[in-house]
């Protein structure tokens, strides 16, 4: 049995072929493409038509390779969304997340509504990019679009309504767009009513293993190929990452690792109290009757933007040549705070860290090397504070962490990692996101009973890597220094 994994990440995609032999997954990359938004004028968008281009190059080349799949998943990343019109067609290219027009949007509607109310009734973190936002800010620019509207599809089910003709709303992409209420479990009319948006522009969103139709006529014929199944699966990335942890018990700790960083756990209902939004974190919804109780962390954004820059300026170095000038560089001399709003959108990042190093009395990285090196450790030690407030908020202890997604191939990064949280971390697998995908489409089609036996066949299927801590007082004491100049109580 032959499916096909579409993974949209935020700076690449890939299509993936999966195969079950003798209770092994065996996949293959069949296409990669880059996934690079578009800036015109002072807005940045997504280039969502090459994104639905390059789908189908992954469906041609599957065809050329004999492996023409008998069902097809995408995920992608979280809260952008396309508009569709009363013609069915797109109206205009999704803007990027990282687009500025959502500035001071979320504290308006903050001191409107209170955080109070909205967290109550979607568990959501407050990040400035959310759906409500980009929404209101729409609104708030009297835009256009919002005046054709007629359904809002997430970049997922956008792309899936290509392919199909089937407009049909997910329900973990759903989730995160801080306009479903997580206690009634629909869309949260009272929300949408104070932006002014309509209610009938969202279909009920469906679970992650749901038919979702078949290819179109019409792209059947261009590409020659059958009425292939399409499946809504575990569609926000990381909600496919979390499927795929090879977890030996359910109750884990996981980081979902690349441009962006998410750590939590598997919960079976939603963790809304006083706590839990003052600490910003987040209830997004899982796959088979889960959540995930969940932190954003900004990620290996940071460190990527500023590797662009530098090779802008005509430094083009190879992952190895950076991680060894990391290595050579002195160890514990700076600190950022990985989610300080200043390192959100794209820009001069070597200026910014020495901006916030200079705001917070310390030396600023004198090279690059000790440039990446600050970003790295300081991305690190976030995470062993997300993972202990996660242990408070969960009420359970963990052992160690898993580890899955493309970041995991930095080893020097997973070693840290459990340098700083003290404790082991496995990594893998690197493809979380595509494989749970796959897992959901198996799930879906019954070749395995439920996600535990999923879960079991990944662990047999895939290498996971253990890193044990090391150096623990001189990380202990890193911490402490961590904790004192980003400000966050040491637990």
């Amino acid at each position: 049995m032959t499916i096909l994994a579409y993974d949209l990440g935020a700076g690449s995609g890939r299509a993936i072929v999966g195969r079950l032999t003798d209770h092994r997954i065996v996949t293959q990359e069949i296409h990669r493409f880059a996934n690079e938004p578009v800036k015109v004028g002072p807005h940045l968008y997504w280039d969502i038509l090459r994104l639905y281009h390059e789908l189908q190059q992954g469906l041609v080349t599957a065809k050329q390779e004999r492996m023409v799949p008998e069902s097809i998943g995408i995920d992608s990343w979280a809260v952008d969304f396309g508009l569709i019109g009363r013609s069915g067609e797109l109206l205009g290219n999704p803007y990027h997340y990282r687009d500025p027009h959502t500035t001071g949007v979320m504290d308006e509607l903050i001191a409107e509504l209170t955080a109070e109310r909205i967290f109550e009734a979607t568990g959501i973190q407050f990040l400035s990019f959310n759906t409500l936002y980009q929404l209101a800010a729409l609104r708030r620019e009297d835009s256009s679009l919002l005046k054709e509207a007629q359904r809002l599809l997430m970049i997922p089910d956008l792309l899936r309504y290509f392919m199909t003709g089937e407009m049909i709303n997910e329900f973990t992409n759903a989730t995160t767009t801080q306009l479903y209420n997580a206690r009634q479990q629909e869309w949260d009319r009272k929300l949408l009513s104070h932006i002014g948006i309509p209610s009938s522009w969202f279909g009920k969103p469906v679970q992650p293993g749901t038919s979702a139709g078949r290819l179109r006529s019409s792209l059947m014929d261009e590409l020659g190929l059958p009425a292939i199944a399409v499946t809504a699966v575990a569609e926000h990335d990381t909600a496919s990452a979390v499927v795929a942890v090879p977890a030996l018990s359910d109750s884990f700790a996981y980081l979902s690792c690349g441009t962006w960083s998410l750590m939590g756990t598997e919960v079976s209902e939603p963790v809304i109290h006083e706590q839990a939004l003052q600490l910003n974190f987040t209830n997004e919804g899982g796959a088979y009757g889960t959540y995930r109780l969940l932190k954003n962390i900004m990620g290996l954004w940071i460190f990527e933007e500023y590797k662009r820059e530098c090779e802008r300026n005509g430094h083009h170095a190879s992952y190895g040549e950076w991680l060894s000038g990391v290595e050579q560089a002195p160890a514990f001399q700076s600190f950022i705070d990985p989610d300080d709003p200043i390192f959100l959108h794209a820009g001069d990042m070597a200026k910014r860290v020495a901006d916030y190093c200079r705001r917070t009395n310390q030396p600023i990285p004198a090279s690059r090397g000790a440039m990446a090196r600050c970003i790295f450790e300081s991305l690190v030690l976030k995470y062993r504070y997300v993972l202990e407030l996660t242990e408070q908020l969960s009420g359970k202890t963990f052992d160690g962490l898993h580890m899955v997604g493309g970041g995991i191939q930095n080893r020097l990064l997973c070693q840290w990692t459990a340098n700083a949280i003290a404790r082991p971390v496995w990594a893998g697998p690197a493809e979380g996101s595509a494989i749970g995908n796959l897992a959901v489409q198996w799930i879906a089609q019954g070749a395995f009973r439920d996600i535990r036996e999923a879960r079991a066949v990944i662990r047999d299927s895939f290498p996971v890597d253990v890193y044990e801590p090391q150096d623990q007082e001189a990380w202990e004491q890193a911490y402490a220094r961590f904790c004192r100049y980003v400000e966050v109580p040491v637990q």
